[in-house]
């Protein structure tokens, strides 16, 4: 199963973004997607992730100010980032995980940089 990031870039500080996410591969089915982010130097860490019917999990960073969403049918998953902080300048990664011929998977995106200057 692979996942295609797109969206990011460079933007000012309070502005928006918006990144999506979409998985392809045979006969799979997803149970979990979300967006992890990785700053020059640092950890590759969880920003937002969602479960299939579930409610969603947010880095206490990002709370009131990211939304993820998912589109079921289109095995799709966006994230809406508004009020960005330079400190949310990182590479963002989807990430995705579930069931191939019965067999569990994860898949990672390529990654995609997003930039917040001052």
């Amino acid at each position: 199963v692979q996942l295609q990031a797109s969206g990011g870039g460079l933007v000012q500080a309070g502005w928006s973004l918006r990144l999506s996410c979409a998985a392809s591969g045979f006969m799979f089915t997803i149970h979990r997607m979300g967006w992890y982010r990785q700053a020059p130097g640092k950890q590759r860490d969880l920003v937002a992730i969602v479960r299939n019917g579930g409610t969603p999990n947010y880095a206490d960073s990002v709370k009131g100010r990211f939304t993820i969403s998912r589109d079921y049918a289109g095995n799709t998953v966006s994230l809406q980032m508004n009020l960005l902080k330079p400190e949310d300048t990182a590479v963002y990664y989807c990430y995705g995980e579930g069931d191939t011929e019965n067999r569990p998977f994860t898949s990672w995106g390529q990654g995609t940089l997003v930039t917040v200057s001052s």
